[in-house]
């Protein structure tokens, strides 16, 4: 009743090797062409922000001279629109005081030399 007991052996010729090592393949650039290639794009940028930067500055400058160039313009203009508003004024004011005896329209109502009306324009 005892029987013997049946060690199991391996086969005949052994088992195959087992690969414990690490076997990454050799695929993609190499560290050089990747350095190269990330070189070469920071400096394209960096050249395409130089140039961007100077198209920059040329057009802030045109737009400044464009202005300085308008300033005269625009002087006039608001010149014309001054004088031509203070002109009505004086015209409502006339039409206005007509019935007041020595009431002078456009005249100063103070005494002093030193007021001068404002030279702006209040739109409400």
């Amino acid at each position: 009743m005892s029987a013997v007991p049946q060690q199991e052996l391996p086969r005949p010729g052994g088992f195959p090797e087992i690969r414990y090592k690490r076997y990454i393949p050799k695929v993609g650039p190499s560290g050089l062409v990747l350095f190269s290639g990330i070189t070469l794009m920071c400096t394209l940028g960096l050249y395409r922000t130089g140039q961007g930067n100077l198209e920059r500055r040329e057009l802030e400058r045109e737009k400044v001279w464009s202005r300085i160039h308008l300033i005269p313009l625009l002087q006039a203009e608001a010149d014309r629109d001054t004088y031509r508003r203070e002109t009505a004024a004086n015209e409502r004011e006339a039409e206005i005081m007509k019935d007041v005896k020595g009431w002078k329209a456009g005249e100063s109502v103070y005494n002093s030399k030193r007021y001068t009306p404002q030279n702006f324009v209040v739109v409400p």
